[in-house]
């Protein structure tokens, strides 16, 4: 009973000591931002293609990355470490499927944006040209439908090329 009482005790504090000497860290709070670059303003990307309004969800995906990783705060510009700018070059939209009565039954999107970030001071510390993404969407005989389905596309681009650029702005800096 004793000796059962023993092993017990050694048993636990062993436990105890492995799990102390574990190393045991959060993860995902790692960077490589620079040190001072504590928070960045998302201005409304401008837009330079004939697709109105396509730059208030590739904004906001941008917006929303950032704000739920909360490595750096997103500020207004004027308190901000760093300005990530965005311009929308080109949207286009093609068929690339149809049916067999000759109608479209499926599209592509295609985007190209071009990425800035600067300082406080506007220089510029790096910057991305030339950034594409393509997404596809089901074509629907209803108007409304087509252009729901569209502008969802639209936001799923904006979601994984923002997801892709909060990744390089951590890490790959």
């Amino acid at each position: 009973m004793v000796k059962m009482l023993f092993l017990k005790k050694l048993l636990s504090i062993l436990c105890m000591v492995v799990l102390l000497g574990c190393g045991y860290k959060m993860v995902g709070k790692e960077t490589h931002v620079p040190p001072g670059l504590n928070s960045v303003a998302i201005p409304t990307f401008k837009n330079e293609t004939f697709e109105p309004g396509i730059e208030v969800p590739f904004t906001q995906a941008f917006l929303k990355e950032f704000i739920l990783d909360k490595r750096v705060n997103v500020v207004n510009r004027a308190e901000a470490d760093s300005i990530l700018e965005g311009v929308i070059k080109k949207f286009n939209i093609f068929s690339v499927s149809y049916d067999k009565s000759g109608f479209v039954s499926e599209y592509q999107t295609y985007v190209l944006l071009d990425l800035t970030l600067k300082d406080r001071t506007g220089k510029i510390l790096w910057e991305e040209r030339g950034i594409n993404e393509t997404r596809w969407f089901r074509a629907s005989s209803n108007v409304l439908i087509n252009e729901t389905n569209k502008a969802i596309a639209i936001q799923e681009t904006g979601r994984f090329v923002a997801g892709r650029i909060r990744n390089r702005f951590f890490y790959n800096f």
